[in-house]
């Protein structure tokens, strides 16, 4: 989602091929119909620290607004907390994906910080927003999110 150079089919393979092998957490994003819309992934894990960086993408705009991210990434972080154990999970988002931003503070996070002028998109530079979200203080929002479950 960085690149903004062509990629031809070998450096796709080659790139697909390193993240095989190394220890970054992908996952389809599906519907409860089977259509996949998208990905979420945990990358730069650090067991000592116990600490990650998630990113999400789907893909699919008809599905943008509709809560799919959000469950994806509550589930998401039910794994990265009560199952791998780990304490604080960051992310980064530009300032212009307005959404993304939105879920995620729906999800726990919190912002932390601010990268002024970061990112040049269409001949303007963004902030990039860094956010956090800390295993103890999502859990109750976890219980209540459960509760809506079906």
């Amino acid at each position: 989602m960085e690149g903004y150079l062509p990629m031809t089919k070998e450096a796709e393979a080659e790139w697909i091929d390193r993240m095989s092998k190394n220890e970054d957490i992908i996952l389809a994003m599906e519907t409860l119909e089977g259509r996949h819309i998208g990905s979420m992934g945990m990358h730069n894990i650090k067991w000592k620290d116990r600490t990650a960086t998630t990113g999400a993408m789907i893909g699919e705009k008809d599905c943008w607004g509709k809560g799919y991210g959000t469950d994806a990434k509550m589930i998401f972080l039910n794994y990265a907390f009560n199952t791998l154990n780990l304490r604080k999970i960051s992310s980064s988002v530009f300032s212009f994906n307005k959404r993304s931003i939105a879920y995620s503070l729906k999800c726990g996070y919190e912002v932390e910080g601010v990268l002024k002028r970061q990112k040049f998109v269409n001949g303007r530079y963004y902030d990039e927003v860094l956010l956090g979200v800390f295993k103890e203080g999502w859990r109750s929002l976890w219980r209540e999110y459960k509760k809506g479950l079906k």
